[in-house]
């Protein structure tokens, strides 16, 4: 059993606010998070409401400032790492009294942990010494969960002074926040995430805290999330080059995951972990060579030897007995939950009507839509304010949404400066322009259907924390997106923090009633619903070119099934019934692939499994 010190999970980045002071909020209780640095501007507004709060001066960083998102970062940054140790300060002051923070903080602990057996050590001593004496002990052992940040690469906005002009690459969105929060006091990590960005990778160079120090320690680390082996060994690549070693690889599922969904061609999340757990080794020591090598040709410490790349893995997961084998079978060092933890007030920023709309949600509610102006699908959620203001804007002939912030603005296609294409300006641009084809009706509500399903992300993922701490919403839009991933159908309710990990670890049981098959055959099932609507769009639109792919996904997919059936003999933690389920599901899906006739025939035998719309 591996020996877990603080805790074998961490709460993943969840759009742009919901996790913003995640760590102000579990961080003292040993609880890894990841805040999203892109959005300056929420950081700025609750860098003011948190300076408030705790009587800490409050100095605006104004947009004069050309360097304003980067101070931003780094000023937010440092508040929170101010705060959490203060916080951890006071809790290991704390008695070993019923109701203590210090107590909720080790009954948190998982039970396999050494420090969490020294507690339950403390508890049963019978002599006072002895207890008093196990006591310190327990207080120098108490530890902060990690403040990590994150930056969707793909997010690095070119941006204008007021006269129009291209401000320098410096000044860019991602570039600036990754700036930030080299220039922070965090000791802690940075993910980088949705793709690869050269000159955001290239930037992390200027730095020191990412390389060794003259001990051979690295302050800043960067984790990138990926989607196979592949990626990861081509990205960290990229990094030991230039004598920055990564120190962990996060798997996220491809489509059983929140937010932005990433599709794999077909490549499943188990046999992507086999991959990595055959791999590991090799991984670790070509990337430590190549870094060491290149480190050496810069005159710098080495990365020391007993360096260890880490391997996590996110998407989907849902129940104890699925977190304990993933850590064990592959070798894991935690899993990522994060769907779920927006149900937990103490842990995120979830506005009061979303969370209620949340809590009482149906499995229909959640969808892979086409909803994000990236061009990326997107898990949405069907009762959210932003999806029924969008379509109210829709009904009432004003498609579109006012474009303040501009995170997403990429579209030159009718202007030199790129806009938004959920905004109202490009969406109006747009209809115009496809009212003026003539195409048959069919086509036309398609296409326009595909123009109007684009919604503002940059108001609606970050507003919520404004609203739930009754901070001024700077330009009076309160519309909410939220983007759970699918797993969160099988959760009903508010819960509290400790009701949430007692679940992960195990100790009781919070799932809905609605009937849940094991994380990979859910993933399993997503990728067939996605394949089947891939195989619908290209008989629809004769694109030849698609055949292949289809085809490859497939195979993928096929071969994800066989995989699968080989694992179970290694699920040594579920009942027989409960395999034998699994095994059964298995057979039900490969003989429904196997039934998808060849893409160049332009049929389809229907799957019997539904399709999320």
């Amino acid at each position: 059993m591996i020996d877990y010190n603080v805790h074998s999970f961490h709460i993943p980045v969840m759009g742009l606010g919901f996790t913003v002071d995640t760590p102000v909020k579990v961080a003292r209780f040993g609880i890894s998070s990841v805040i999203s640095i892109i959005e300056d501007g929420l950081l700025e507004q609750m860098r003011k409401y948190y300076s408030e709060q705790w009587a800490e001066e409050f100095v605006p960083i104004e947009d004069s400032d050309i360097n304003h998102r980067a101070k931003r970062v780094t000023a937010y940054l440092n508040l929170v790492n101010k705060l959490v140790k203060k916080q951890v300060e006071k809790l290991a002051s704390l008695p070993f009294e019923p109701g203590s923070e210090i107590v909720k903080y080790f009954e948190l602990l998982p039970d396999n942990s050494s420090v969490k057996k020294l507690y339950l050590k403390m508890l049963f001593s019978n002599y006072d010494k002895d207890r008093l004496e196990l006591q310190e002990q327990l207080r120098a052992l108490i530890k902060a969960g990690s403040i990590d940040v994150n930056i969707m690469v793909k997010l690095d906005r070119t941006n204008y002074s007021e006269t129009g002009d291209a401000l320098p690459a410096e000044y860019c969105d991602g570039v600036s926040a990754l700036r930030g929060f080299a220039m922070s006091d965090l000791d802690s990590s940075i993910v980088f995430s949705a793709g690869y960005n050269p000159r955001i990778y290239s930037y992390t160079e200027h730095f020191d805290d990412f390389y060794p120090d003259k001990n051979g320690y690295i302050k800043k680390k960067i984790i990138i999330k990926v989607s196979d082996y592949r990626s990861a060994l081509i990205q960290g690549k990229i990094f030991a080059k230039k004598g920055i070693i990564i120190s962990e690889f996060r798997i996220e599922s491809g489509l059983n995951c929140g937010g932005h969904a990433f599709a794999t061609d077909g490549l499943l999340l188990g046999p992507i972990l086999e991959d990595f757990k055959m791999n590991r080794n090799n991984l670790e020591s070509e990337l430590l060579s190549m870094c060491n090598s290149a480190l050496e040709q810069k005159g710098r410490t080495l990365v020391p030897e007993g360096f260890k790349l880490k391997i996590t893995a996110q998407g989907g997961i849902g129940t104890a007995n699925e977190h304990t084998f993933l850590l064990e079978h592959y070798n894991l060092d935690s899993t990522g939950w994060g769907s779920p933890f927006l149900l937990v007030p103490e842990a995120t920023n979830v506005d009061n009507a979303t969370l209620d709309s949340l809590s009482v949600a149906e499995k229909e509610d959640y969808y892979l839509s086409g909803s994000s102006p990236l061009g990326v699908p997107f898990n949405n959620f069907r009762n959210s304010t932003s999806e029924i203001q969008r379509l109210e804007r829709v009904a009432r002939g004003r498609p579109g949404s006012p474009c303040y912030k501009k995170f997403l603005s990429s579209n030159s296609e009718f202007t030199e400066q790129p806009i938004c294409t959920a905004s109202r300006e490009y969406q109006n641009l747009k209809i115009n322009q496809l009212q003026s084809l003539n195409l048959e009706p069919l086509k036309y509500e398609r296409e326009l259907k595909s123009i109007i399903e684009k919604d503002c992300l940059c108001e609606g993922l970050a507003v919520s924390p404004l609203i739930k701490n009754n901070i001024p919403l700077p330009h009076k839009l309160r519309a909410v997106a939220i983007c759970p991933g699918p797993n969160l159908a099988y959760f009903s309710g508010v819960f509290s923090l400790k009701q949430m990990v007692d679940h992960i670890y195990g100790r009781i049981n919070i799932l809905n009633n609605v009937k849940r098959p094991n994380v990979f055959v859910n993933e399993l099932i997503i990728y067939v619903d996605y394949l089947k609507k891939k195989i619908a769009e290209q008989a629809e639109n004769t694109i030849a070119s698609q055949e292949k792919v289809i085809s490859t996904f497939r195979e993928n997919l096929l071969k994800g099934i066989t995989y699968y059936k080989n694992l179970i003999v290694h699920i040594k933690n579920e009942p027989v019934s409960y395999l034998e389920e699994m095994r059964a599901e298995l057979n039900v899906i490969e003989k429904l692939l196997f039934g998808l006739l060849n893409p160049a025939e332009k049929t389809l035998i229907p799957l019997l499994i539904p399709v999320n719309s």
